[in-house]
C-alpha cells in the first residue's frame, strides 16, 4: 500500500490519460530529492495503467514477477530478455497461458506495427547498450497502437543501496543516458510524456549472503570482484544491519508515456 498519498499528489499531479496538458522535455527531471513516498511499484500499477483486457509487452523481464502479475488481468503478456539463462528459466517455469516469453531487445522489438496497449520497462532501460537507447524508444513508438501507453521505471541515483551498488557496478553514466533517450524521444514526438512519479520501494535483505544472492551473482551482468572489494561491499553493507536485517529505500522515478494518437 502507498505511505504518504498527499506527498505524491504534490510531487506529479494527476493528469488523465486523455489530458491534451502533456508535459514537454523541458518539464522533465531525472530525480526528486525530496520524495518521501514509500510504495510498492506493483500498487502504482494499477493506479497509473488499464490492465484489464489490454496487450501488453514487457521489455527486459528478468525473473518476471511483475510479468505474473500483469498477467492476471492483462488479456496477454509476451515478455522479452536477452538474458539466456534467465530466459531458459523463465520458458521452463509454470506460467500462465496468456504470457508469451521470447528473446529479444527493446531495441529490435520482434513484433508488429501497432500491436500493443502497453510497453513496460522495468529498470531495464538503462541496461540497453547506450548507442541503442534512441533506437529502442522508437521501437517501442513502432509497436504501440496510437493512444497506447508506456510506462518506464528507472533507478534514481541516489540512496544508501546506489552507495554500495557503484562500489562495484556504478550505472550514473547508463542511467543517465536512457533518461536523455527519454527526453529526445519527447523532445521529437515520438511519445508523449503524460507524468512522472517518484517514489521509494523497500529493499529487505536478511543478510549479506541474501545480498549476494540477489544482486552480486545475477546472471545479466558479470559481477567478478576480488575479495577486497567483497570485504569492502560487506562492510558498507553491515552498516546499515539491524537485527531485522537491512531494508533499503530505493528512489524510482516512473514516467508515462503515450504514442499521439
Amino acid at each position: 500500500m502507498f505511505n504518504n498519498r498527499r506527498q505524491t499528489e504534490l510531487i506529479c499531479p494527476v493528469l488523465p490519460f486523455n489530458s491534451s496538458l502533456d508535459m514537454t522535455s523541458n518539464e522533465m527531471r531525472i530525480a526528486d530529492p525530496d520524495v518521501s513516498l514509500v510504495a510498492d511499484e506493483n500498487d502504482l500499477l494499477n493506479e497509473l495503467l488499464t490492465l484489464p483486457g489490454a496487450s501488453v509487452l514487457e521489455l527486459g523481464c528478468g525473473k518476471a514477477d511483475k510479468t505474473r502479475l500483469v498477467a492476471q488481468t492483462a488479456a496477454s503478456v509476451l515478455a522479452l530478455e536477452v538474458d539466456t539463462i534467465q530466459l531458459a528459466d523463465n520458458q521452463a517455469s509454470d506460467a500462465p497461458a496468456n504470457i508469451r516469453f521470447e528473446f529479444g531487445g527493446a531495441e529490435a522489438i520482434p513484433a508488429a506495427d501497432e500491436r500493443f496497449d502497453i510497453v513496460m520497462m522495468f529498470k531495464s532501460l538503462h541496461h540497453v547498450p547506450t548507442d541503442l537507447m534512441d533506437d529502442a524508444l522508437t521501437e517501442i513508438h513502432r509497436v504501440l497502437k496510437p493512444g497506447g501507453m508506456a510506462y518506464i521505471s528507472e533507478p534514481v541515483y541516489a540512496g544508501d543501496f546506489n552507495d554500495i551498488l557503484r562500489l562495484f557496478h556504478d550505472e550514473k553514466a547508463v542511467r543517465d543516458a536512457a533518461f536523455a533517450a527519454e527526453l529526445k524521444a519527447v523532445s521529437t514526438h515520438k511519445l508523449s510524456l503524460l507524468k512522472q512519479t517518484f517514489f521509494l520501494q523497500p529493499m529487505h535483505f536478511a543478510d549479506f549472503r541474501q545480498y549476494e544472492d540477489r544482486i552480486l551473482k545475477v546472471t545479466h551482468t558479470d559481477h567478478t570482484l576480488s575479495p577486497e572489494l567483497i570485504d569492502t561491499v560487506r562492510t558498507k553493507f553491515n552498516q546499515h544491519m539491524t537485527p531485522e536485517g537491512v531494508t533499503f529505500h530505493m528512489p524510482i522515478r516512473v514516467d508515462l508515456f503515450t504514442k499521439p494518437a
